[in-house]
C-alpha cells in the first residue's frame, strides 16, 4: 500500500487559452477501487496520460507505484498475430500461465490467445487485455471504459471479475459498473477535484444533498444582500438629505434653531454616513460568502424534442422474419435482397423466426449477444442493401426516421460543415451542444480531434434536431457522461417519443424502456 501525491498540478494543451487542470491537489492510496467521474471533455483520460508521463505538466505527481494503462494499443500488425505472439510487447515481462489464470476468472477459454487477434469478438478482445492488465504484480491499473461495445453478459462478466480486484482507477459512465467495482471515487467537478469514500450512488446522495444546502444558502443570502442595500440606500439618502439642512433654514418652522444645531446635523449625518459604511461591508462579506456557492452545482438545461405523430399505431413490425448473409464461399452479387435465387447452404443466418412491433408512443430496446444481430436488423429497417432476407418486415409508406450510427469514423472536418452536410440550422445545433456541456471552444475544433464523448453529443443533437416519426439510436451512450445520460433520460421520459434503442446500460434501459426484445443467434 502506498500514497500517490498530486500537488499543484496545472496543465493546458499547447494553443488552448483554458487549463484542463490549474493548482489541483489530492492524494489516493494504491489499495483502492477508485472510480473517476466526470463531464466529457473534463480531462479524465488527459490525467491518466499525465500519470503516465505522456505529457509535461507543473506540478508535482509523485508514486511509488508502476502505472499500466487499459486498452493497450494493438497495431495493424499485431491484429493479424496471435495474443499469445504480441502479448510481450504490449506488457513485458508477463507471463502466460498467470494470464491464462486471469482468463480463468473472465470466464472464457485460453483457446483466444491463439486466434488471431482481428478474429476475436469486441468481448473477447476486452478479456483479454484485461487479462493481460491484471497478469501483473505491484502495479497500479489504469482502466479506461472497459465496457464500451460489450454485451451485458460480457458486462456482467467483466463487473463480476473488476469486484474481486484492487488497485485501480476505473473511467466508466456505467452506474450499475461503478456501484458494483468501486470503493472510492475522483470526482472532476465544475471547478474542483473531490476524492470522497464510496460507490457512485453514495457520491451522488451526498452531491445531491450538497447542491441543495448549496442553493438554499444561495437564496439566503441573496435575500440578505437585497435587503442590505435597501437599508444602505434608505440611509444614505437620509444622511443626504440631513446634510442639505446644515446651510439654510426655516425661521417659522425652525424658530428655535440656535448655532449648534448645524454641528449636531453634522455629527447626526455622520452617524448615518458610518452605518451606511457598515452595511457596504456587510454587503461585501455576504457576497463573498456566497462566491463559490454553485461553482460545482450540476444544472443541466432540459433539452426539447420535436417528434412527429404517425397515422398509423403500428410504425414497423415483422413476422417470422430472419437476416443471413453469403457465406464467404458463395459467389456474392451486387444486391442482395431476397432468399429465392440462393440455396440454404449458401447462407449464414445471423438469426430467424424473429417476430416484432413498434408502436406509436413505444420506446423499444433489442437486448443481446454481440453478433446477434441487432444492428443488422436496424439497417434492414433503414432500407439498407446486401443482407439476405426471409420472411416479413413491414416499415411504414412515409415513415420519418432520426438514426444515430453507434460508429463515430465519419465525424470529419468542421462543426459548421457538419451541420451544413446533415441540413441542420447551425445555430440551433450548437445551441443544443452548450446545452449537452460542450464547451464553446470545442466548436473551433476539427470533429476528428474530439473525445469519443464528444463525437456522441454531436450525434445525438444532430438526432434531436430532425422532427421525425421514429428515433433509431445504435448505442447511442457509448462514452457519454452520466450527467449527460440523466438528461437524455429526462427529455425521452418528458416527450415519449417512439423509439428504438441498442444500449447495454441497464439503468438507462429501466428507466426508458416500455418493451424489450431479446434477440438470438442463430
Amino acid at each position: 500500500m502506498s500514497q500517490i501525491n498530486v500537488s499543484n498540478l496545472t496543465f493546458t494543451y499547447e494553443g488552448s487559452s483554458e487549463p484542463v487542470f490549474e493548482n489541483v491537489s489530492f492524494s489516493i492510496d494504491t489499495n483502492w477501487k477508485l472510480g473517476f467521474i466526470g463531464r466529457n471533455g473534463k480531462g479524465k483520460t488527459t490525467f491518466l496520460n499525465l500519470l503516465l508521463g505522456k505529457q509535461e505538466y507543473q506540478g508535482s505527481i509523485t508514486a511509488s507505484t508502476v502505472f499500466e494503462y487499459f486498452p493497450y494499443n494493438v497495431n495493424d500488425s499485431q491484429l493479424k498475430r496471435s495474443c499469445a505472439e504480441f502479448m510481450e510487447e504490449l506488457k513485458p515481462a508477463c507471463e502466460v500461465w498467470r494470464v491464462i489464470c486471469e482468463l480463468n476468472l473472465l470466464e472464457i477459454d485460453a483457446e483466444v490467445l491463439y486466434r488471431p487477434f482481428e478474429t476475436l469478438s469486441f468481448g473477447e478482445r476486452t478479456k483479454v487485455m484485461l487479462a493481460l492488465l491484471f497478469s501483473g504484480e505491484n502495479e497500479f491499473l489504469l482502466i479506461d471504459e472497459p465496457t464500451n461495445h460489450l454485451d451485458q453478459e460480457s458486462r456482467e462478466v467483466v463487473k463480476r471479475y473488476l469486484q474481486g480486484k484492487k488497485g485501480f482507477i476505473l473511467v466508466s459512465h456505467d452506474r450499475d459498473l461503478l456501484d458494483a467495482c468501486i470503493d472510492h471515487v475522483l470526482v472532476l467537478n465544475r471547478k474542483t477535484i473531490e476524492v470522497q469514500t464510496g460507490n457512485f450512488s453514495s457520491w451522488w446522495e451526498n452531491k445531491t444533498r450538497q447542491d441543495h444546502f448549496a442553493q438554499a444558502e444561495n437564496e439566503k443570502h441573496l435575500k440578505e444582500i437585497g435587503k442590505l442595500k435597501e437599508a444602505a440606500l434608505r440611509t444614505r439618502n437620509w444622511a443626504d438629505q440631513n446634510e442639505n439642512t446644515k446651510i439654510g433654514y426655516n425661521p417659522v418652522k425652525e424658530h428655535d434653531r440656535c448655532i449648534s444645531t448645524r454641528a449636531y446635523i453634522g455629527a447626526k449625518t455622520k452617524k448615518m454616513q458610518s452605518r451606511v459604511k457598515q452595511m457596504q461591508n456587510r454587503i461585501s462579506r455576504e457576497i463573498e460568502e456566497k462566491e463559490g456557492l454553485l461553482q460545482d452545482i450540476e444544472n443541466p438545461v432540459d433539452l426539447k424534442l420535436m417528434p412527429l405523430k404517425y397515422y398509423k399505431k403500428v410504425l414497423v413490425s415483422a413476422r417470422e422474419y430472419g437476416i443471413g448473409y453469403l457465406r464467404e464461399e458463395s459467389q456474392k452479387p451486387e444486391q442482395v435482397q431476397t432468399l429465392k435465387e440462393f440455396h440454404t447452404d449458401q447462407i449464414k443466418w445471423i438469426f430467424r423466426d424473429f417476430g416484432f412491433e413498434i408502436r406509436q408512443g413505444e420506446r423499444v430496446f433489442l437486448h443481446g449477444k454481440n453478433g446477434c444481430g441487432k444492428s443488422s436488423l436496424i439497417h434492414a429497417i433503414l432500407g439498407e442493401q446486401g443482407m439476405i432476407q426471409e420472411g416479413i418486415l413491414q416499415v411504414g409508406s412515409g415513415l420519418v426516421i432520426s438514426y444515430i450510427n453507434q460508429d463515430t469514423s465519419h465525424l470529419r472536418g468542421s462543426l459548421k460543415a457538419y451541420a451544413k452536410a446533415q441540413d441542420l440550422d447551425e445555430s440551433l445545433f450548437l445551441s443544443i451542444l452548450r446545452q449537452l456541456d460542450l464547451e464553446r471552444v470545442q466548436f473551433q475544433k476539427n470533429l476528428e480531434d474530439y473525445s469519443e464523448g464528444q463525437k456522441k453529443k454531436v450525434l445525438i443533437a444532430g438526432s434531436l434536431l430532425k422532427p421525425a416519426h421514429l428515433y433509431i439510436w445504435d448505442e447511442p451512450l457509448n462514452y457519454i457522461d452520466v450527467f449527460s445520460r440523466m438528461q437524455i433520460e429526462k427529455l425521452i421520459l418528458q416527450y415519449r417519443p417512439t423509439m428504438l434503442i441498442v444500449d447495454h446500460d441497464i439503468r438507462f434501459r429501466e428507466k426508458i424502456a416500455t418493451k424489450i426484445y431479446e434477440l438470438e443467434k442463430g
